[in-house]
């Protein structure tokens, strides 16, 4: 059976925590949150697995302190976590919920009284619903309101906050959400795919103004990244392979750290851009204090006449997948990683701020043995490890997630955490995994 000694390999100063998102878990309805787009979302038919919604979620509101303690317990030395747009400003903007300025006080103590570094992210999808009618991150407005909702957090947590994040994966943000419709809104037009794709960049650029208008200095952006291959070696393969990494990757880091759009995407692009998008870039590429990397599966690109659009579609080889369907390919992640680093970051602190899988777990005599996602963590922080041995400047590692929660589309239907949660009682377990984790973890201190 596959363990974590690995991480007994790893430096003493190098960061090993675990991440979640506040919709995911802390349960919509309790402390006066404002609405979500995500709870519209999710009663819209078909569009989240059973009408599922955030409404209860893990109650982490509720049972934070029990949630800390299993972080702690872990031996992990840092939580990355995001705060809820809505529960801070219930209409988007304006009036401040005191009730959610609490939780999030009570919360960060309570992380700080437990040793535990404090990783934030300002959005991580939980776009307050009331904008939704003023055309939600397509509008310019939204990029304002979210720099007036960046200097609350600021003004209320910024001494606490071991780090803060923009955005958490533009990409979802904007084209799964916008033109292939899976998350919310759930629109499917090229048009709103591309305006976001701007819009979220320049959402992130406000932010990162208002961030050091605090003289805050340990502030990045944390890019989901998806290693695509192509089919086969067809030349018309191989030009939307390279097409699909463009749009899912190169985007974004040409953008925030060159000021550019890459060219064939922007070509494809042109007609649906924002006017004088241009003058945004210098903007949007400001300095950043470091980049998290969140990472899954990879894609091969195949051919595809029937998307009219883009030409291609997504599909699986011959590897392992999780209970998502993705393919499981460790050596993605440091591929990856090492192209950031030399064509992109070059010296700036890099972190895996998400990685882990969904599982089947079921509790048998009262324990989850979910071996196949310890050998998942082994596998990819052996290619973590290996980029450090490289030179590469990787300073952590967040599992995700602590807790089964909500998953977005899927609903309660795919389990990617370290503890168990029982949705019917909410009763934690930790599962044999988070037991892994302890085990070389608490070795360490």
């Amino acid at each position: 059976m596959s363990n974590l000694q690995i991480i007994k390999d790893f430096p003493d100063d190098f960061t090993f925590g675990v991440a979640t998102s506040s919709y995911q878990i802390e349960g919509n309805s309790f402390g006066k949150s404002g609405l979500s787009h995500w709870d519209n979302f999710s009663k819209q038919d078909g569009r989240v697995f059973n009408n599922e919604s955030g409404n209860i979620a893990c109650a982490h509101v509720i049972n934070y302190k029990d949630d800390v303690k299993l972080i702690a317990d872990a031996g992990f030395s840092a939580y990355r976590f995001s705060f809820s747009w809505p529960r801070i400003l219930p209409e988007g903007k304006g009036t401040i919920n005191k009730e959610g300025i609490s939780f999030y006080d009570k919360l960060i103590d309570e992380l700080l009284e437990n040793n535990l570094k404090t990783y934030s992210t300002l959005y991580h999808w939980d776009l307050p619903e009331i904008f939704m009618s003023k055309g939600g991150w397509k509008n310019r407005d939204t990029t304002k309101w979210f720099a007036d909702f960046t200097d609350v957090i600021m003004r209320n947590f910024s001494d606490r906050l071991y780090s803060i994040a923009t955005i958490n994966e533009p990409w979802c943000v904007s084209w799964l959400s916008h033109y292939l419709g899976e998350h919310a809104p759930g629109e499917r037009s090229i048009e709103s795919g591309v305006k976001t794709m701007h819009m979220i960049l320049v959402a992130h650029a406000e932010a990162m103004q208002v961030i050091r208008s605090h003289n805050y200095n340990n502030a990045g952006i944390v890019l989901n990244k998806q290693f695509v291959q192509p089919f086969d070696d067809k030349p018309e393969t191989l030009k939307v392979t390279n097409l699909a990494d463009e749009i899912h990757n190169l985007w974004f880091d040409e953008a925030i750290f060159n000021g550019v759009y890459p060219s064939q995407t922007l070509d494809l692009f042109s007609q649906y851009m924002p006017i004088n998008y241009e003058k945004d870039l210098a903007q949007i590429s400001q300095p950043l204090d470091w980049v998290g990397i969140n990472y899954y599966t990879r894609s091969l690109i195949k051919i595809d006449p029937s998307e009219s659009f883009l030409g291609y579609k997504s599909v699986n080889g011959d590897l392992d997948i999780t209970d998502m369907g993705w393919e499981i390919f460790p050596k993605g992640l440091r591929i990856l990683i090492e192209r950031l680093h030399k064509e992109y970051s070059k010296k700036i602190p890099i972190y895996v701020t998400e990685n882990g899988m969904a599982n089947k777990d079921v509790i048998m005599d009262g324990k989850i043995n979910d071996t196949k996602r310890i050998k998942f963590y082994n596998d990819h922080l052996i290619e973590c490890f290996k980029l450090l041995q490289n030179g590469i400047p990787l300073k952590g590692y967040f599992a995700w997630s602590l807790l089964d929660n909500f998953e977005w589309a899927y609903g309660y239907s795919k389990r990617f955490g370290l503890v168990y949660v029982d949705f019917d009682n909410l009763t934690r377990v930790p599962k044999l995994s988070w037991e892994e984790f302890r085990r070389y973890l608490k070795s360490q201190y």
